[in-house]
Order: structure tokens, then C-alpha cells, then sequence
């Protein structure tokens, strides 16, 4: 399947963003993501108490000892639900509207990767669900929605910088950490806000309505889209996803 968003970075954007952000792809390799970190089990966050030690014998005045809570361990390091972070822009988009906003340059974990047109949904959700698991085993916070930087589209597919938002890069960097997660900053400056509400399998036709725009404006923008995923990333048909569509203007 043709993706809309491949003659918009072709064009440099200056036609329109082309449809399908991280549109339908051909199958290509992806790393496994991580599994995410585990919760704590009932006997962790409810631990049940030890016998109590026995009581005085017959004829003593010595009180009962009350039981001995057994020491719980301690957890280990869930990954943070995303759903309360904030966005970018704090004030929300208009999916009937198009606005301008300024996006602020936010510290980030990045990983790089190419994905399919047709399994675009499950390639990003693998990248960034690796990304937070990574952040959360090395104990570094999140602090934003993730967000989808498509720096290069084709027939066959797209590349793209899956990112997540953090309070500060970590100086030094975290023992650990895979090489391919590294840190930058999320992109920044002037940009034109475009909302998708509803399944990421009908993206393409906000993509459209982002090229319309741009052409009657004659607007050109940078090689480059971004996608900002304002609800987790789910099944393909998801009706309940939204996504911000940032187009930087050049």
C-alpha cells in the first residue's frame, strides 16, 4: 500500500506532510523490546504476618508480645503509566483546527529504528515500550508522552527516532544502559499543530488533510513529521487513540 507521508519527505515536506505518519510499511526486522518491569506480587505489597512468638506460661504477669510483621522485599521498579504525563504543549489541539504552537526542547531517550507501513502501530509501540523499560531499570524518570520523529519514508517503509521525554539526561550515563539508547532532545521551535482522533489505521486521512493545508497555504515544512502519542499505542483499530501531528515549517 502506497503511504501518503512518502512524497510528503520526498518533497521535503513542502507539499504536505505525506499521509500515514507511521504509516503501513513492508516487514522488516525490529529488536525486541524489553519486557516491562514487574509489579510486586501480593505477598510483596501485602505481606502476611509471622506466628506469634508463644505467649507467657501459667501464672507469669508477662504481657503477649503482638506478631512480628514479616519484612516485605522490596519491588522491583514498575515501569510508570505515561498517561499523566504532560504532552508537549500543555494546552490541548482542536481536531477540527489547525494552530500554532512552539514546541519546547525537552530532554529525551531516543532509539533509532526502521519500520513496515504494515505494522507501523506495533513497531513504535515496541521502541517506545523498550525505551521506558530501559529508563525504569536504570531508574530515570520519565517525564513526557512519548513521541515518533519520521526522518525518512519510502514505499517499503520508514526510519524513525521513537523518543521519550525525561527531567535531565543522566551525567554519567547509567551502567547498563544499551548502546543504542542514547540522549538528545525532542524537536523544537515554531510548528503547526494537527490532531488525530481515532483508529491509527484512519490516520491517513488526517495526513491528508495536513497536505490539503499546507498546499493552500504554500506552505513548506522540514524533512521530518512528528507524532505524539497522547494515549498509549494500542491494537491498530484502537478507536480511543489520539495523536498530536507536528509539522515544522522551514
Amino acid at each position: 500500500m502506497m503511504n501518503t507521508r512518502v512524497p510528503l519527505l520526498a518533497l521535503g515536506l513542502a507539499a504536505a506532510l505525506a499521509v500515514s505518519p507511521a504509516g503501513a510499511q513492508a516487514p522488516a526486522p525490529q529488536a525486541p523490546s524489553a519486557p516491562p518491569a514487574g509489579t510486586p506480587s501480593p505477598a510483596q505489597s501485602a505481606p502476611l504476618p509471622t506466628t506469634t512468638e508463644p505467649g507467657p506460661g501459667p501464672g507469669t504477669n508477662q504481657a503477649p508480645r503482638p506478631p512480628v510483621p514479616e519484612k516485605a522485599l522490596p519491588p522491583a521498579t514498575p515501569v510508570p503509566p505515561a498517561s499523566g504525563r504532560p504532552p508537549l504543549v500543555a494546552n490541548p489541539g482542536d481536531p477540527s483546527d489547525v494552530d500554532e504552537v512552539t514546541l519546547p526542547a525537552k530532554p529525551a531517550a531516543i532509539v533509532s529504528g526502521r519500520g513496515t507501513w504494515d505494522n507501523a502501530v506495533q513497531n513504535l509501540k515496541d521502541a517506545i515500550g523498550r525505551i521506558e523499560s530501559e529508563l525504569a531499570r536504570a531508574g530515570i524518570r520519565a517525564a513526557g508522552r512519548p513521541l515518533a520523529v519520521f526522518t525518512r519514508t519510502d514505499d517499503d517503509g520508514f526510519q524513525y527516532e521513537a523518543m521519550v521525554p525525561v527531567e535531565a539526561a543522566p551525567s554519567p550515563r547509567p551502567a547498563g544502559l544499551p548502546d543504542d539508547v542514547r540522549f538528545g532532545a525532542t524537536p523544537s521551535g515554531k510548528a503547526l499543530r494537527f490532531v488525530h482522533k481515532g483508529a491509527y489505521e484512519g490516520i491517513d486521512q488526517t495526513y491528508e488533510t495536513v497536505t490539503a493545508y499546507l498546499d493552500a497555504k504554500g506552505i513548506v515544512v522540514q524533512d521530518a513529521f512528528v507524532e505524539e502519542y497522547l494515549s498509549d499505542l494500542g491494537a491498530t483499530a484502537d478507536d480511543g487513540l489520539e495523536v498530536n501531528i507536528y509539522a515544522l515549517p522551514k
